[in-house]
């Protein structure tokens, strides 16, 4: 039997609930539990720690790092939210500025490649095939995680020869197929008229249709700047403008830290570190020779990709061009981009060097590739580069190799 106070309280929960849904809810004790409402308000502005912030922190910190990760492009500033949002204490140094190597200098895709693929189905390569699908998982996690700073962009592939048509859709089905779940759109044939209506630029003259596949396009160096202000934001301590010059050692030759330099104020500072991670992209063979001077090989290749940007008459606003068979073999982009159109790349052997710039040769074989695929009417000059950029691939070295291509 209930009491006559807990019948009068079980009274009120079954009015209130009748009468509005009930204010407050009663418990067994006599205090009733207010449910404060959610905030719906933006939270604070966060404001990250300054560069010599970060550097008092590395030359002030008593106990060593977990990590210290050397260079500040893609791959160090994934490496330092990967470890700091795992706990660990991260340290990341860049001898210049973050993003100012190859990490800004990309054909602006996210892509699994279909190059990738053709070449895994032509050479029976598996490794190709398993890197086309983790390409394509990571980029629907980019389009999902940052879309500030990507987005999808279809990408048409001009035919010439009708039987070229059934084997590019076929190869861009296969792309779709791969992708799965994570795929954007599909890949869909285009009439002559079609594709003309909708890159009105490309040459007509024995054009019999096109594929068009679509793709993922972002802003490479602002990308490269939110991974680095993310781990921050994980506890991450980041300076720029600070080269690692020495690697220290115990007696047993075990690295336990390293050296490096303020640039700006020539200030030497000792890090202490379980352990030293070489991201550094084309220049790992400079730290790898520091940790072992007498023996290194060198093990990087590096190859130049150089683009060009045009005036924005070149190119649709809203739609790429693919060139998947070049004169020489190799694939040219044909991509708006913040109101302009970028055309590249190029692949051929290149020396290490900070700041890279493009040869004239390489310039000029854009130029003929991109005259090769518009009409007539369009006079493509060379005064009409708007800018141009190198970017060094770190590509692993293969004695076996006939070119850069191949590695």
């Amino acid at each position: 039997m209930l009491s006559a106070v807990a019948r009068r309280r079980l009274k009120y929960v079954v009015a209130g609930s009748a009468v509005g849904g009930g204010a407050l809810i009663y418990n067994n004790s006599a205090t009733p539990i207010h449910h404060e409402p959610v905030s719906t308000r933006p939270p604070p502005p966060w404001t990250p720690p300054s560069r010599q912030e970060m550097l008092n922190r590395i030359k002030e910190e008593k106990e060593e790092f977990d990590l210290l990760i050397v260079g500040g492009g893609a791959t160090g500033a994934g490496i330092a939210v990967d470890a700091a949002t795992r706990g660990l204490k991260v340290a990341l140094v860049e001898r210049d500025d973050f993003a100012s190597g190859t990490s800004s200098k990309s054909t602006k895709l996210v892509h699994g490649g279909v190059r990738y693929l053709e070449k895994a189905f032509w050479e029976l390569d598996y490794e190709q095939y398993k890197l086309v699908r983790e390409a394509l998982h990571e980029r629907r996690t980019f389009l999902t995680t940052a879309p500030y700073l990507s987005h999808m962009l279809p990408i048409m592939l001009p035919i010439y020869k009708w039987w070229k048509l059934p084997y590019y859709w076929a190869g861009c089905k296969a792309y779709d197929f791969l992708a799965g779940k994570e795929n954007m759109e599909s890949s869909y044939l285009m009439s002559k008229g079609k594709a003309l209506d909708a890159f009105p630029m490309i040459k007509s003259d024995g054009l019999v249709g096109a594929v068009v596949y679509y793709d993922g396009q972002h802003n490479d160096s602002r990308m490269n700047m939110a991974l680095i202000m993310t781990a921050v934001k994980h506890g991450a301590t980041v300076a720029n403008y600070t080269e690692l010059t020495d690697l220290k050692k115990d007696k047993d030759g075990k690295i336990t830290g390293a050296e490096v330099v303020d640039v700006l104020s020539g200030e030497k500072i000792a890090v202490k570190a379980k352990g030293v991670i070489n991201s550094t992209g084309p220049f790992c063979d400079e730290l790898l020779a520091l940790e072992n001077p007498k023996d290194h090989k060198p093990i990087v290749a590096p190859s130049s990709g150089v683009h060009i940007t045009l005036p924005n008459y070149y190119s649709p606003r809203r739609m790429g061009l693919l060139d998947a068979q070049t004169s020489d073999g190799r694939v040219i982009f044909f991509l708006p981009w913040q109101g302009n159109v970028i055309a590249g790349t190029t692949d051929s052997p290149s020396p290490v060097e900070r700041d890279p710039k493009p040869g004239e040769e390489d310039v000029e074989w854009v130029l003929d590739e991109v005259r090769h695929y518009l009409s007539p009417d369009i006079m493509v000059r060379r005064g009409d580069v708007l800018s141009a950029w190198s970017g060094l691939r770190p590509l692993v070295r293969d004695p076996k190799a006939k070119s850069s291509q191949a590695l």
